[in-house]
C-alpha cells in the first residue's frame, strides 16, 4: 500500500487504521524520550584514517561500479568497503586501480542472501578504521544538497546521533525501454517520486557503539540503531527528529541532503534485475505490479545530481592507470 502525506510517500505503510494509529502514538512517545536522552550524549570524536566510508555488497554489477565509485568519492567518500558476493563479470578489472590506489578494500563474501550478516562484519572488521560508515546499494547515490561534501553535512551530528538516516529520492525509467550502458546513471535518469520515500539508508557514527544481538540488527541498513553505554539508540534523520516506528518529520520540503535510488533504470535493465537472484533475495519478488506501482509515481524531474556531473564526466574520462 502507497500512502502520501506533505513530505513523503510511504511505501509501506500498514493497511490497518487501527494499527497505524497505535503505531504513530508510540512512536511519538518513544521519540520525546529518545530526544531528552539525546542531550546526554557524550562520546569522545577520535580521529581516523577515514571520516566516511561505504560499505557496500555487490553481484554482478561491473557496469555500474566505476561511476558509483567516482560519483560517491566526489561527494566526500573516504574509502569503500566493497563486498563481493559473487560475481561472474569483470568486476576485479574495474575495481583494480581503485584497491591499487588505496580507495577501495576489497572482501569476499561468497554467502548467500546474507546482506545483513555482511554488514555486521564490516562493523566489527572496520568501524577502527572511519568516522561514519553507510550501508548503500550500487545503485544509490548520495546528493548533498546544502553543502558539497557528506561529511560536511554529518560532521554537526557527531555528538548527537548514533546514525543518521538519509532518504531516497526514488527515479524511474524515464521512459526509457533501454539504454547504451556506457552513458551515465546519474545523467540518464532524472524523472523520479515528487516526494521522498519514507525509508532510506543509514550512516553509523562509529563513536557510538553496536549491539550484535539486538533485534534491529536485522535491518541495520535502513534504520541502524546505534548503542550509547549499553542502552540501543534509534537513528534520526536529516533534520535531527528522531526515527522511531513509522515516524518521519520534515521541517521543509527541500531536503538538505538524499540519495537517488535509482531503483530501475531502463525497463530492460529492470527485467534483467528480476530475472535473477540478488545478495538480499533468492527469487527477486519484485514483479511487474511493483514496478508499476512504483512507475507511476515518478512524476517530477531532479536534477541535483547535476552539480557534479562535469566532474564526475573528467573523471570518468580518464585511463584507469590514473584514477
Amino acid at each position: 500500500m502507497i500512502s502520501k502525506n506533505k513530505y513523503f510517500i510511504n511505501d509501506a505503510q500498514s493497511t490497518s487504521t487501527v494499527k497505524y494509529v497505535a503505531k504513530r502514538c508510540f512512536s511519538l512517545f518513544e521519540a520525546f524520550y529518545y530526544k531528552s536522552c539525546q542531550n546526554l550524549y557524550k562520546n569522545s570524536i577520535s580521529e581516523k584514517k577515514y571520516n566516511v566510508s561505504i560499505c557496500a555488497i555487490f553481484k554482478n554489477e561491473a557496469p555500474y561500479l566505476k561511476e558509483w565509485i567516482e560519483f560517491n568519492s566526489i561527494v566526500g567518500i573516504d574509502h569503500f568497503y566493497m563486498y563481493n558476493n559473487n560475481s561472474e563479470d569483470n568486476y576485479e578489472e574495474i575495481l583494480k586501480p581503485y584497491i591499487k590506489s588505496g580507495l577501495v578494500t576489497l572482501i569476499d563474501w561468497p554467502q548467500n542472501q546474507k546482506q545483513m550478516e555482511c554488514y555486521q562484519n564490516c562493523i566489527k572488521d572496520y568501524a577502527g578504521e572511519s568516522k561514519w560508515i553507510g550501508f548503500i546499494d550500487i545503485d544509490e547515490f548520495i546528493v548533498p544538497k546544502s553543502t558539497d561534501s557528506i561529511y560536511e553535512f554529518l560532521k554537526p551530528f557527531e555528538n548527537k546521533a548514533g546514525a543518521v538516516n538519509l532518504y531516497w529520492k526514488l527515479f524511474g525509467t524515464s521512459g526509457k525501454m533501454d539504454r547504451d550502458l556506457s552513458g551515465l546513471v546519474c545523467e540518464d535518469f532524472t524523472v523520479c517520486w515528487p516526494k521522498y520515500c519514507d525509508i532510506g539508508k543509514c550512516f553509523y557514527n562509529t563513536a557510538f557503539g553496536f549491539d550484535f544481538e539486538s533485534k534491529y540488527a536485522k535491518q541495520l541498513h535502513h534504520r541502524f540503531w546505534a548503542n550509547y553505554k549499553g542502552k540501543n539508540v534509534p537513528p534520526v534523520n536529516v533534520f535531527n527528529h528522531i526515527c522511531v516506528g513509522n515516524r518521519n518529520i520534515a521541517d521543509l520540503a527541500d531536503f538538505p541532503i538524499q540519495i537517488n535510488h535509482y531503483f530501475t533504470k531502463s525497463y530492460k535493465e529492470y527485467a534483467m534485475k528480476r530475472s535473477k537472484g540478488d545478495v538480499y533475495f533468492e527469487i527477486n519478488p519484485h514483479d511487474e505490479e511493483y514496478f508499476y506501482e512504483h512507475e507511476m509515481k515518478c512524476t517530477n524531474a531532479d536534477y541535483s545530481a547535476y552539480k557534479y556531473l562535469v566532474k564526475l564526466k573528467l573523471r570518468m574520462g580518464q585511463r584507469n592507470d590514473e584514477v
